[in-house]
């Protein structure tokens, strides 16, 4: 008896201690969602274990295989994010880097609401722009919704967009075009391939080869008739998702706005 006394005892205090363990952590301070492919969906971890360091709520919406049109038509069908997580969102990071020009502007419309849709992937640069355009246009918009907390504000819920480099520097399209996309709107640009610690100008002193093939996980690119490292080793104790954590930390530190 006395030793069914004695576990009822420590399965209450530990369930005390479990919930007051529990009670005591921190609510996120903010809220970043992420959209892209395969460099950015959830397996490979920069972006959950960034948000960590950064007590903020991840929400990855990055599939691999997709491309920006689909995350246009995911804004199109309400499926990039629901309205409360609208509501909350502190940043829009998008990561959709095939290496093509994303800032070309023969084809762009005045209005998001111009483009034919859904959208397929013959005008990358459109799709951006449509992308872009409308979550400026539902940001400001929530100054004339009674039911949000940016109801009747000067300039609705500001409109955090971040643009992000493929990982190296081996996409010679896209990663100036997105540097000159982000220019071009005043966007932050989390630059990977800057800060990923090696340079595609010189190759490795031991292999002989671009660095960017000792990281990555077997498969490779070739571009400019160079092999080039694709998909870059994942999870939590890959070197490079835990450089790529880093460069996102210190480039969102210097955006979200203090609290």
């Amino acid at each position: 008896m006395k030793k069914i006394i004695l576990l009822i005892v420590l399965l209450v205090v530990s369930s005390t201690a479990f919930a007051k363990k529990e009670k005591e952590l921190p609510e996120p301070t903010y809220t970043i969602l992420l959209t892209g492919a395969s460099f950015a969906s959830p397996e490979n971890t920069w972006f959950e274990m960034g948000c960590k360091y950064l007590n903020a709520k991840p929400i990855n919406r990055a599939i691999g295989g997709e491309a920006i049109a689909n995350t246009a038509n995911r804004m199109i069908d309400g499926t990039l994010y629901s309205k409360q997580e609208f509501e909350k969102l502190d940043a829009f990071v998008i990561m959709q880097v095939h290496d093509k020009d994303v800032c070309d502007t023969t084809q762009l419309k005045e209005n998001y609401t111009d483009y034919k849709i859904p959208f397929d992937r013959s005008n990358y640069a459109a799709a951006y722009d449509y992308v872009i355009k409308r979550f400026i246009t539902e940001c400001y918009n929530l100054k004339f919704d009674s039911t949000s907390i940016y109801y009747k504000s000067p300039y609705g819920k500001p409109a955090v967009i971040v643009l992000c480099t493929d990982w190296q520097e081996g996409r010679n399209i896209f990663n100036p075009s997105i540097r000159k996309l982000g220019a071009k709107w005043g966007f932050p640009i989390i630059e990977f391939d800057k800060n990923i610690g090696f340079s595609n100008q010189v190759p490795h002193p031991v292999t002989k080869q671009q660095y960017s093939l000792i990281f990555n996980t077997g498969n490779t690119q070739t571009m400019n008739g160079e092999a080039y490292g694709w998909h870059p080793i994942r999870g939590n104790e890959s070197y490079v998702q835990q450089r790529m954590a880093s460069v996102f930390v210190n480039t969102m530190k210097r955006i979200l706005p203090l609290r």
